[in-house]
């Protein structure tokens, strides 16, 4: 079995599910115990500069440039330089940019990330039973795309927890990458950083990120799907909670004097678009989204994610929200309806398009690898986003792991190890820029 493929039936083991209603930095404490594996694991193969930020649970590691003679650093480029005004030698050294891996340790809240099993199966086609006991069943004609796999090795789990690819796939892959070069000085790269992030599918993965101590000019995050595609277009995003009161009177004597919270909540959810949710949209196509509900005859939530390629458009969405909630104001002639829409991350695309060379390097190294490499839009957000808007643009790449966020996710075994190389590929080409 291969490094990486050993590295992530490892971590996967480990539960580091993120809460959104803690309100701590980290939301959960178990996600350091992947961080603190990490971090010995860096150390112990000899990097000699790896920080683990214990307070936030951020883990840091930091290559230096190898020119791949010896294992020596790499000289900076020089020419004969010029002379300045007073007659001074000005200095010409080229400064070559410092490239940043980074990849996120915790999971999505969707489905529980205990006690996962996962096991290594030699696709063959058709369904996979994921578990017997509990009559668990893996479908191919559900999910079509396992056709593409058939002669390859999936890693998947027993049926009752997400796997955990997202994104521990890359978490494998990036460390795998850091392991090649230790063990193989002759190799040349640039000077490259690696960040090991908590609480990215909560939102808050960037909240205590050190730009600074990264030091990086440029990333990637290794936080994407099918092997192949390119990432530096994502969601706009926003969270929407609206709270409805109403007034509870004994259902006897309750003509013209009750409101029903929870019926007023069915009569401002049918008041946005109907087919504009998650089910029934692909592409660059935005989304209401309602994640959560709960009422009673005096109050009733509901919780909103809204999403949108298009600032325009976003900003559309988000005043139809306001606007349905004036509408039931005014049907019942009071202020039943009280909303707060925050916004939660921005298209990355406007930060990325000056530095499309990063989509080159990695369309480069894959296509030296004989993968097909396509760019597509992110149909949700990634740490990147928010790390571009903080001035390092840092597009997405794929790991191999398929269905996150649920208890058919899996991922290839060809496509990590392919993705391992391409990562490889990336960091040799910066040095070569």
């Amino acid at each position: 079995m291969s490094d990486v493929i050993d590295r992530f039936l490892e971590y996967v083991r480990i539960d580091t599910q993120s809460d959104e209603e803690t309100g701590t930095s980290p939301s959960t404490a178990k996600q350091h115990d992947l961080a603190k594996l990490l971090y010995e694991q860096l150390c112990a193969m000899g990097i000699e500069r790896v920080v683990y930020d214990k307070e936030h649970c951020y883990v840091y590691a930091f290559l230096p440039e190898n020119d791949g003679v010896d294992g020596g650093s790499a000289d900076l480029e020089k020419d004969a330089g010029s002379r300045n005004e007073g007659g001074e030698k000005e200095s010409s050294v080229k400064k070559r940019k410092k490239l940043g891996f980074i990849a996120h340790m915790d999971t999505a809240m969707e489905v529980t990330g205990a006690d996962v099993k996962p096991r290594i199966v030699p696709y063959e086609g058709g369904d996979i039973v994921l578990n017997e006991e509990k009559n668990i069943i893996f479908s191919q004609q559900e999910f079509p795309e396992l056709a593409q796999y058939i002669g390859k090795d999936l890693i998947v789990t027993d049926g009752t927890t997400l796997l955990g690819a997202d994104d521990k796939a890359g978490v494998a892959e990036i460390m795998a990458m850091t392991a090649f070069f230790v063990k193989h000085p002759e190799v040349p790269h640039g000077e490259l950083r690696i960040a090991f992030t908590p609480d990215e599918e909560i939102g808050s993965g960037t909240d205590h990120f050190d730009l600074k101590l990264f030091d990086a000019d440029c990333a990637y995050t290794v936080d994407g799907g099918a092997l192949g595609e390119l990432e530096y277009e994502n969601f706009n995003a926003a969270s929407a909670e609206v709270e409805i009161c109403g007034r509870s009177v004994h259902p006897g004597d309750a003509k013209d004097k009750m409101i029903n919270a929870s019926l007023v909540a069915m009569e401002y959810h049918a008041l946005l678009p109907e087919t504009e949710t998650p089910a029934h949209t692909e592409g660059y196509e935005g989304f209401y989204h309602l994640t959560d509900m709960s009422g009673e005859i005096e109050r009733a939530n509901l919780s909103y994610l809204i999403r949108d390629h298009d600032r325009e458009r976003f900003e559309q969405r988000k005043e139809r929200m306001r606007k349905a909630a004036e509408e039931i104001n005014t049907r019942y002639g009071q202020e039943l309806v009280r909303m707060k829409i925050e916004d939660s991350y921005y298209n990355m695309c406007e930060k990325i398009k000056p530095h499309l060379e990063l989509i080159e390097y990695a369309r480069g190294a894959m296509d030296e690898l004989g993968i097909p490499a396509k760019t597509v839009p992110i149909r949700g957000g990634t740490d990147g986003a928010r790390l571009s808007y903080m001035g390092l643009p840092c597009p997405n790449l794929c790991t191999g792991g398929r269905n996150c966020h649920s208890r058919f996710e899996y991922a290839c075994v060809q496509d990590m190890e392919l993705m391992v190389n391409v990562l490889i590929g990336i960091a040799k080409r910066f040095l070569c820029e």
